[in-house]
């Protein structure tokens, strides 16, 4: 794979590089499992409407630097925003961009999962169009189990890509999802050996970049048009619902006990 960098302006914890006409975004914070912190957050946000710009781009990859695709929120990017009520109220702002631009992006966006895919991970994959995943990788959307709300995860997308009782089941448990039980369930697409899945997904922007442009972008538009309304009927009550739960006693005793694990 022969790529060049693009320049749209984004801090380093997200790469974008150029392979023709495909655009390889890649989450990179490998030594924290690419977990977001406020940098990486805003990123996302600022990151599909670039996309979208870009005239010579016809399709995405999407993946993580290193060993994951991303492990969800940094704790001490939680901790801030337990603290900080204008860097919450600007992180769900963030949030929702994220969900609209991905829903809204012009591109196809193929997700090449080659490991963890947790929470905010677990929502980039949802939103994605065509999802790879390496078969030791998994999925999971531990909102719940922490005491927050998914504003941006499985409730808001999840009914649409599987059935609503197991849409139920996984984001109210927080249950690790593997590979494969993503596939049965319509959460993945294909399965790949650890190692090829971002040849895998490669291949398939290849396959949607080559077809014409205007059909491809207008099919994909009218096939999320179902996603887009389903997510502005349920949005804003998600933020307002995740935005309490940042102040639950529930999520101040997991991040005391996370934060504690580190200064040992």
């Amino acid at each position: 794979m022969s790529a060049t960098a693009v320049d749209y302006g984004l801090p380093p914890e997200i790469q974008v590089a150029a392979d023709g006409p495909i655009r390889i975004v890649t989450l990179n914070r490998p030594d924290a499992l690419n977990a977001t912190n406020h940098v990486l957050h805003e990123a996302l946000a600022d990151l599909f409407p670039c996309l979208d710009a870009d005239e010579e781009a016809r399709a995405v990859v999407l993946t993580g630097a290193g060993r994951a695709f991303s492990a969800g929120g940094d704790f001490s990017y939680l901790d801030e925003l337990t603290k900080d009520d204008a860097l919450r109220r600007q992180t769900l702002v963030a949030a929702r961009r994220i969900v609209t631009g991905m829903v809204q992006c012009r591109l196809p966006i193929v997700a090449a999962v080659n490991g963890p895919a947790v929470g905010l991970g677990c929502s980039l994959a949802a939103l994605s169009d065509i999802v790879y995943i390496a078969e030791s990788a998994h999925l999971a959307d531990p909102h719940v189990m922490v005491g927050l709300v998914a504003a941006d995860g499985g409730p808001v997308t999840w009914p649409l890509l599987t059935s609503l009782q197991l849409a139920k089941e996984y984001a109210l448990t927080g249950e690790r999802i593997s590979a494969r039980r993503a596939a049965e369930i319509g959460l993945a697409n294909h399965v790949c050996a650890d190692g090829e899945v971002m040849d895998a997904a490669m291949a398939c922007a290849r396959r949607l970049a080559a077809l014409p442009r205007r059909t491809l972008e207008d099919t994909k538009r009218v096939l999320n048009l179902h996603l887009e309304r389903a997510v502005l009927a349920t949005l804003d009550f998600a933020i307002a619902a995740e935005d309490r739960s940042f102040l639950s006693p529930e999520l101040r005793a997991t991040l005391d006990r996370q934060l504690s694990k580190r200064k040992k």
